[in-house]
């Protein structure tokens, strides 16, 4: 039974409703390119998100000793990835939360100087699902306007914090005029979003929590959240995902995180599978900006 001030229960929506809520951020058209670029056969795009201390922030845990795992990534994960990413000549895109950059902002001036990519992360890794429109766009527009501060360089992507995408964010990225968004999960291949039936222009990059470190590592002692899987089984996963990508001409697109990936045990992974896709002879290897452009302009068309 249902009061005035009780919401309706999913079983009960009018069909409207239901159609609403699927059809807010939909996956349109393949986005997928009849070629990639100098005729390789996959796109290859790592990313890493740099949380760093803005995870206790975000919870409001002022605790010098969760704050230092996300300090790690700063003072030993990054410079360890840089190198990598430097001696195998890859280029990455850096997700960054605007407080990290603001606490770090000569790592992401050294990082654009390597000549990675800078996107949007949120203003402090907050919840998008707990914000009302107001404080999303005004969160969201001030994160870019400090990453673009820091870097000097126009940002056009975002991927929205722990992928909590809310009912507004969508809108909020067309009223910014971004290129693409890496937080939706329809497809394994670039796609373009659609907005209540309306193609919006706006590229999705699809991750995936299976092309993602934190589900394997991430430890919480607080929680009941204390995953750990071997370093070579991670290996492992990554690598079959990425001979799928390469099967099927798709792109494949990893998300990792320097204070997770970046320790002795781990950064091995980032290693081997850029040797790993370096030997194919075939792959192009490319910023989230760099494929989101070039599957805008060379898609095949195909519909949803």
């Amino acid at each position: 039974m249902t009061t005035p001030d009780m919401p309706l229960p999913p079983w009960q929506w009018p069909e409207s409703r239901w159609r609403a809520a699927v059809g807010r951020a939909r996956a349109g058209r393949s986005l997928h390119p009849a070629s990639w670029p100098g005729g390789a056969r996959c796109a290859f795009a790592i990313s890493f998100d740099a949380d760093h201390d803005t995870i206790p922030l975000r919870d409001g845990d002022e605790s010098p000793m969760r704050i230092s795992q996300g300090h790690y990534g700063n003072r030993r994960g990054v410079p360890r990835i840089r190198a990598l990413l430097q001696h195998h000549a890859v280029p990455a895109t850096f997700f960054y939360p605007a407080v990290s950059a603001l606490i770090y902002p000569d790592e992401v001036r050294g990082i654009v100087a390597d000549g990675h990519e800078i996107g949007i992360h949120s203003w402090i890794h907050e919840r998008n699902t707990h914000l009302d429109a107001e404080t999303e766009m005004d969160l969201t527009s001030r994160a870019r306007d400090v990453l673009q501060d820091i870097s000097r360089r126009p940002v056009v992507g975002i991927r929205t914090a722990s992928w909590d995408f809310s009912v507004n964010t969508l809108s909020i990225i067309r009223q910014m005029g971004l290129l693409y968004d890496s937080s939706l999960m329809a497809d394994d291949d670039p796609y373009e979003l659609v907005q209540d039936g309306e193609a919006t222009g706006i590229v999705e990059l699809p991750p995936e929590w299976i092309r993602d470190d934190a589900v394997y590592f991430n430890f919480d002692r607080f929680s009941a959240l204390r995953p750990y899987t071997a370093p070579r089984d991670v290996l492992d996963i990554f690598m079959t995902e990425f001979q799928g990508a390469h099967d099927e001409g798709g792109l494949f697109l990893l998300t990792l995180h320097p204070h997770i990936s970046g320790h002795r045990s781990r950064v091995g992974i980032i290693g081997s599978m850029l040797e790993a896709a370096r030997q194919k002879g075939d792959v192009w290897f490319a910023t989230h900006e760099q494929v989101a452009t070039w599957c805008m302009a060379n898609a095949q068309g195909m519909s949803s």
